[in-house]
């Protein structure tokens, strides 16, 4: 290696650990994502106080005779920091939680996916997809396995990512780039799939929290990203592909196992045993049946689950009611499979994986708490609706009130997400400001949701701050004694850099150039 070389290759790594440097300190000023909501409605309760006492108001954008607008055309922050405010937030507590949106939701699609997951339906289906691919087609189904895998996320960390490295090591190839591979499609593609995930009704329930501080009856499914994200799928994975194969792969050159910290030994991928197979046949059959049975209902026009009044599918009970739909196509072929695979034998089986499935949510129902009195108390005082008209107004003096305005929005999701790493967390926190915000300028909730996915996602695999990334460095470690979160970070900033510049040209190209829908029944703008 020459001299020149060495001499990049450590300006590089200065960047890196400034960079890192920089990500890690701001990361560590911030408290658990449940202490910050905590903090959070406390600032809310003393800052409207001193906002209502200096008189905080602007005009109300919404037209005469809308619901919820006052007669004078004024809304005016409403302190929480009195007599009145305590006695609403000591009788509100155990509602704003209990009519949190995202938590029934999420709630019942994870039981269904828990059924899944817990059977080793998931698991097959990844082994499958990628132990069955070809030479040449491997790095395309690590990577369309790892964004498949976000339905139960964990899978994808603990599962795929050992096995992609283990996969790439066996061909002959570097498995820090397989490892890079499935991490790019798992993390940096994390809300692209070709199927509606625990995801989806997550965002979707703080989107219209968020969406009803202007509108009160404005409602978002949790479809309403569905075809930008099944696109998204599709452009994630040829960019990954690419990414692995002429960016990263070439970098990481030739592998040497000399390189590993010594404890790989007789490593091996676990193939799809016989019963397995069954089982992915059997529970193949009964999807389609499930869908076959589902179509029935909202595709002719006397379906069901239309909506009764238009007839169309658009605010239909079937869309309404997708999470049932989740739990259902997830559930019944999980057990399929578990019966067929013998990981299964009767309901007991089939109650105990939704039990582990709920009680790995503790954590997550901690933070639905929090969250849903940080939603409600902003709703309450008035604040984010104040804010979002105020950020509308500069928007439009800058400018910024066309398509353009989403490449910022992306850019700033995704510098939050270096140090809030949470998906939903983030958005809980971002929601009840830039969403009235954009709505103001006339873009659709849907709209402002699937930009939020796309900073959210691409900014994961280069972030400490992300729950997994320490068990990523630790497989990493494995192939490479002594490396450090610099030289991880280093593998993973192409395939953000990339995905942040294809995924944005997607979505304009998609919205507004094509003019297509985001979901079924999405608007791209909003009109009041």
């Amino acid at each position: 290696m020459s001299s020149t070389t060495n001499q990049n290759e450590t300006s590089q790594q200065g960047w890196f650990a400034k960079f890192l440097g920089v990500v890690e300190w701001l990361g560590n000023l911030l408290p658990h994502p449940i202490t910050l909501f905590a903090l959070f409605c406390v600032f809310i309760v003393v800052f409207s106080g001193i906002a209502e006492f200096f008189g905080m108001s602007v005009a109300d954008p919404r037209p005469e005779g809308a619901k919820g607008r006052d007669a004078d055309g004024i809304i005016e922050v409403v302190s929480l920091f009195s007599g009145e405010g305590l006695r609403r937030i000591v009788q509100g507590l155990v509602t704003n939680f209990t009519g949190f949106t995202p938590l029934g939701t999420v709630l019942v699609a994870l039981l269904g996916v828990s059924v899944a997951e817990h059977s080793g339906l998931l698991s097959a289906v990844m082994r499958n997809l990628v132990i069955g691919a070809s030479k040449r087609m491997v790095t395309v189904m690590i990577v369309f396995a790892g964004v498949v895998s976000n339905t139960a996320s964990e899978l994808g960390y603990v599962v795929l990512i050992p096995m992609a490295a283990l996969i790439f090591h066996s061909l002959g190839r570097h498995p820090l780039a397989g490892l890079a591979a499935a991490f790019a499609g798992v993390s940096a593609g994390y809300s692209a799939n070709l199927l509606i995930g625990t995801v989806d009704p997550l965002l979707s329930g703080i989107t219209q929290e968020a969406a009803q501080m202007l509108d009160p009856e404005y409602l978002v499914g949790a479809e309403v990203n569905w075809y930008f994200m099944m696109v998204s799928t599709l452009l994630i994975v040829l960019m990954g592909t690419f990414v692995t194969e002429k960016i990263v792969e070439p970098r990481l050159g030739v592998y040497s196992d000399n390189d590993s910290d010594g404890t790989l030994g007789d490593q091996k991928v676990e193939e799809v045993t016989a019963d397995e197979k069954r089982g992915l046949k059997a529970a193949g059959i009964t999807f389609l049946i499930i869908a076959a049975i589902l179509a029935l209902t909202i595709v002719p026009e006397w379906g069901v689950l239309r909506n009764q009044e238009t007839g169309g599918v658009k605010n239909s009970p079937f869309l309404k009611g997708i999470v049932v739909y989740i739990f259902i196509t997830f559930a019944i072929p999980g057990f399929v499979f578990g019966k067929f695979a013998k990981t299964m034998k009767n309901d007991k089986d089939v109650i105990d994986a939704m039990s582990k499935g709920m009680s790995s949510m503790g954590m997550y129902i901690v933070l639905v708490f929090f969250a849903a009195q940080f939603v409600a108390f902003f709703k309450w005082t008035n604040l984010g609706t104040v804010l979002a008209v105020k950020g509308a107004v500069l928007l439009q003096t800058l400018g910024l009130d066309g398509p353009a305005v989403f490449v910022f929005f992306i850019m700033i999701c995704g510098m939050i997400n270096l140090t809030l790493g949470s998906a939903s967390a983030q958005w809980a926190v971002t929601a009840p400001i830039f969403v009235p915000m954009l709505m103001l300028i006339g873009f659709a909730p849907e709209t402002i949701q699937a930009a939020y996915r796309i900073g959210d996602s691409v900014t994961n695999v280069i972030t400490p701050m992300m729950s997994y990334f320490g068990l990523i460095l630790a497989v990493a470690s494995k192939y490479q004694k002594n490396l450090g979160i610099g030289t991880l970070i280093a593998t993973m900033l192409p395939y953000s850099i990339i995905f942040f510049v294809g995924w944005t040209i997607l979505f304009y190209l998609w919205v507004f150039v094509f003019g297509m829908p985001v979901g079924p029944g999405a608007a791209t703008y909003y009109t009041p």
